[in-house]
């Protein structure tokens, strides 16, 4: 199962800037984000998935694991729709995040099931 997300998620650096700005500033950027994640959302898992992250930045501006924080937002939100049954470790055996610069914005999520990953890498 794949999913483009087509716009540039907040990294961990705005998220905290956020926080320390307005208690419930964090909390709002959280909500909206999963409600706009959820509109790309489609499918649901019924095994545990290894799932890649295909990072797309218009530049190298922010550090990867600024950027990565991003998949906090697309966890939650695959289990708010009920494509995941749950975030924790029963169901995502692993992820793996690729970059990829000056393409354009946003992340493509990939959802594989665990056997199929294992094969490939075993």
């Amino acid at each position: 199962m794949e999913f483009k997300i087509p716009f540039r998620l907040p990294g961990l650096n705005e998220f905290l800037r956020a926080a320390k700005g307005n208690k419930y500033q964090a909390a709002r950027i959280k909500k909206c984000v999963d409600q706009d994640i959820a509109l790309f959302l489609h499918g649901k898992v019924e095994r545990p998935v290894h799932v890649t992250f295909v990072w797309l930045e218009p530049n190298r501006r922010r550090d990867k694991d600024n950027v990565a924080f991003g998949k906090k937002f697309i966890l939650d939100a695959l289990q708010k729709k009920g494509v995941l049954p749950d975030d924790g470790n029963k169901w995502i055996s692993g992820f793996t995040d690729e970059f990829i610069y000056r393409k354009g914005e946003g992340v493509i999520v990939t959802l594989e099931p665990d056997e199929i990953v294992e094969a490939r890498h075993g």
